[in-house]
């Protein structure tokens, strides 16, 4: 069954193997880079002197920055689950993207895909990589000068969620069963004053989906 004909994201068999192999690796990571800490910190205090401290400060200070940074990695994730479980999966073709500044999104971004409004289908709005975690991948493609057959890899891109509050894109599988290199978008566009989510068509119950997911929107 086309993971397109489930009406959200999460009753779609592969994607929750998917976002549960996704967090595996976040907690084997995580657990990896700490027991690699504390072996180091073990060795240092049980085998060696003190005058060897200086040798293991940066492989220490290394560990304890990748094992924070693990961290980082839980939040984006169970951010994905709540989009997955609140929208259906599209399959989309030849999106608009860009690694450059988008016009109408203000403060910092890493890269934007743009996406038909729901209720209005000619109303492109973009959303961004609000942070840099994980997005080498993605922007390795994106680039404009990039080789035909990376680029050819986001050709076809799954996309769940609502452009005008979030969104999660993911490449498939070669077999086109199974979304990876999940990732999270958010919108950042500027709001005039006096604008708000109904002026993008926004129903009231478009809003509350969008509350579902960890959005809180001022101007709604």
């Amino acid at each position: 069954m086309s993971p397109t004909h489930y009406p959200i994201a999460w009753e779609h068999p592969a994607t929750r193997r998917a976002w549960t192999a996704h967090m595996v690796m976040n907690v084997v990571g995580f657990i990896g880079w700490l027991a690699v800490w504390v072996g180091l910190l073990y060795v240092l205090v049980v085998f060696l002197s003190p005058g060897f401290v200086f040798l293991f400060v940066l492989p220490l200070g290394y560990c304890f920055y990748r094992a924070v940074t693990q961290l980082r990695y839980f939040s984006p994730a169970f951010r994905m689950r709540r989009i997955l479980q609140t929208y259906p999966w599209q399959v989309l073709r030849d999106v608009s993207h860009g690694l450059n500044n988008h016009p109408n999104v203000s403060g910092k971004h890493y890269g934007w895909f743009e996406f038909s409004n729901p209720a209005r289908l000619d109303q492109p709005l973009p959303l961004v990589f609000s942070q840099h975690i994980r997005t080498e991948w993605w922007h390795r493609r994106m680039a404009p000068r990039t080789k035909v057959v990376l680029k050819s890899q986001i050709g076809v891109i799954w996309f769940a969620g609502d452009p005008r509050f979030i969104g999660l894109i993911a490449t498939s599988t070669q077999d086109g069963d199974r979304p990876r290199r999940m990732q999270v978008l958010e919108q950042r566009a500027e709001v005039k004053d006096g604008q708000s989510f109904t002026d993008w068509g926004a129903t009231s119950e478009d809003i509350e989906r969008g509350r579902r997911v960890g959005i809180y929107p001022a101007h709604s």
